[in-house]
């Protein structure tokens, strides 16, 4: 349906008739949900298998020579290393997000930022799990230093090169099937579009969530 300014989606809820429990890991947990269709005399009812997700953040951090900060992950699911910005799970309750992913910015990548804007919020996979992400906006940015810096990065945050990447040519890298990373690929090119308009539709960082 449109709402102001165009189309904008819809919160709704189909009959959940009853729901199974898969598996219950660390972080996610997986369910089946039997769902009732609303057309015809609504006697339909199919499995829906879910992906319970606590949620994430991302940073695009962008310098003042219009440069997008990137780490270099390993993703074992897919065999890959991939560059992404700096992002991480909503695993603080009550911690506004904005602070979630200053946190992760200077964890991951030892920065700060003078200036904080909503970027995006997005599904990740909404065919599958219910995680939902809000990338964020960074200017004004700071290294943090060594003294500063106590966050011991283990497993895959063990190893993770930092690179300054110039707006257009991280574009450019999206555009050439370079880079994967879904929160990459989102706010880079939400940024692209964001400088295009003159930085003057962001929303402030603690802007209502959908």
């Amino acid at each position: 349906m449109s709402g102001e300014g165009g189309v904008a989606d819809e919160r709704c809820r189909w009959e959940t008739v009853g729901s199974e429990q898969r598996f219950d890991g660390a972080i996610i947990e997986v369910r089946t949900d039997r769902v009732r269709m609303p057309h015809g005399d609504k006697s339909e009812v199919v499995n829906r298998d879910v992906v319970v997700h606590p949620g994430s953040v991302g940073v695009i951090c962008l310098d003042d020579e219009e440069r997008v900060l990137l780490l270099r992950q390993y993703r074992h699911p897919i065999g890959y290393l991939l560059w992404e910005p700096p992002a991480g799970l909503r695993d603080v309750e009550g911690e506004p997000l904005w602070r979630t992913a200053a946190r992760e910015l200077a964890e991951e990548a030892g920065y700060r930022a003078r200036e904080w804007h909503t970027l995006l919020d997005a599904c990740t996979s909404p065919g599958m799990t219910n995680e939902r992400t809000r990338i964020f906006l960074a200017r004004g940015l700071s290294e943090i230093s060594a003294g500063e810096d106590d966050f011991e990065r283990i497993h895959e945050e063990a190893d993770m090169p930092i690179a300054w990447v110039p707006l257009d040519d991280a574009v450019a890298a999206v555009q050439r099937g370079a880079v994967h990373n879904p929160l990459a690929v989102m706010g880079i090119l939400a940024v692209y579009a964001a400088r295009a308009a003159g930085f003057r539709d962001l929303r402030a960082p603690d802007a209502p969530e959908w």
